[in-house]
């Protein structure tokens, strides 16, 4: 029930208006948006067709304000055509078109470049040893003095909702484009927080599973492989949570011209939130370790009962065994031969022996 109520809760944050839809910009497959901003506001006067380097030559000329350009997979030749007039430099160009970067914060000159990785948690009716709990992306954000460059790359990610809320508190957003990195940041840290309350749900419904009172022994092999795909979506998340401390903490403490020094106070919200989802992987990561040696230890626990209830039949299955082992030999003077009654004192004495036989081994939880 709780699981379901996360989702619930999750599916509802994601119905805000999207303005990152490429269906809403008409400036291109990779341009999404390209919006001009002064004092903390949009500039209503803007029109859909002007290019983002006549938004900045636009910007620079009055003085003020700054532009934000929203891109979603660009090619290199489309990134190309922006590195003049932003300044962008070639190997930050390189890493915003190939994608697959680490968490970080590179200065060049008069712009910072950082990257964040993106994470977003796949619904999923049952957990299988091979579904998809977490999907991960990349934003990469150019930050001047008078414009913010977006890049996105995954199925999610969207910036809309960080569009949004900015646009709703102009006091913030008009302390420029760090004001816009802040933002990005610390959603993104957001999400690394939603994605990991719903991975917990995953976990728990995991060890609900393995510790039940009466668990499902044909699905010994099921649950590891839950348990080990459950491990593999968390390393998968630890690579885009971990690796982010580092960028945070040079955004939250080294003076840099680029950063509001009224902004800098947020990033170390941010770098705190960040540390706290960190713990709580490590913590998921530790639990899993258990749960997993938790579950191997009743697979062994099980086998053994079932090597004793075989050993035991086993021994039961040799005494007439034995007995018919016995007079099965071909001599002529054995005990009971000659005798009328021997015959069925050895059948009444072989069962009387199987059944204490059998007594013994169910008083001592054999059978």
């Amino acid at each position: 029930m709780i699981r379901k109520l996360r989702r619930m809760v999750g599916r509802a944050k994601r119905r805000t208006v999207d303005l990152s839809h490429p269906a809403r910009s008409p400036l291109g497959s990779a341009v999404v948006n390209c919006v001009v901003y002064q004092d903390g506001k949009r500039r209503a006067d803007g029109r859909a067709d002007v290019s983002a380097a006549q938004a900045l030559a636009r910007v620079r000329k009055e003085g003020e304000g700054f532009v934000w350009i929203g891109l979603h997979e660009p090619t290199p030749d489309e990134l190309a055509e922006l590195a003049q007039p932003f300044g962008l430099h070639p190997l930050a160009i390189e890493d915003a078109v190939h994608a697959h970067q680490r968490p970080k914060v590179e200065s060049y000159d008069d712009m910072l470049f950082a990257v964040f990785k993106s994470v977003c948690y796949v619904d999923h009716d049952e957990l299988t040893s091979s579904s998809e709990v977490v999907d991960t992306g990349e934003i990469m954000v150019f930050t001047g003095r008078d414009f913010v460059i977006t890049v996105r790359h995954g199925r999610h990610g969207s910036l809309g909702p960080v569009r949004e809320a900015l646009e709703a508190d102009p006091e913030q957003l008009a302390k420029g484009p760090s004001a816009v990195l802040h933002a990005i940041a610390d959603h993104v840290v957001d999400e690394y927080l939603t994605v990991a309350d719903a991975v917990q749900a995953d976990i728990d419904a995991v060890e609900s599973q393995v510790f039940a009172a009466q668990p499902d022994r044909s699905g010994g092999r099921a649950d590891a492989g839950r348990i080990y795909q459950l491990k593999r979506e968390l390393l998968e998340l630890k690579r885009a949570v971990s690796p982010l401390s580092r960028p945070l903490h040079i955004l939250a403490t080294r003076t840099n011209t680029l950063i509001d020094p009224d902004i800098q106070p947020y990033f170390r919200d941010v770098a705190d939130h960040l540390a706290g989802t960190s713990e709580h992987i490590a913590s998921f990561d530790a639990l899993l370790d258990s749960i997993l040696q938790a579950h191997l230890a009743q697979v062994t626990v099980e086998q053994n009962e079932d090597m004793r209830k075989i050993t035991s039949w086993a021994a039961i299955i040799a005494v007439p065994t034995m007995v018919c082992g016995v007079y099965g030999m071909n001599f002529e003077h054995m005990p009971g031969l000659d005798s009328p009654y021997g015959y069925p004192v050895l059948v009444i004495v072989t069962v009387l022996a199987c059944f204490l036989l059998h007594r013994m081994l169910r008083r001592k939880g054999w059978l």
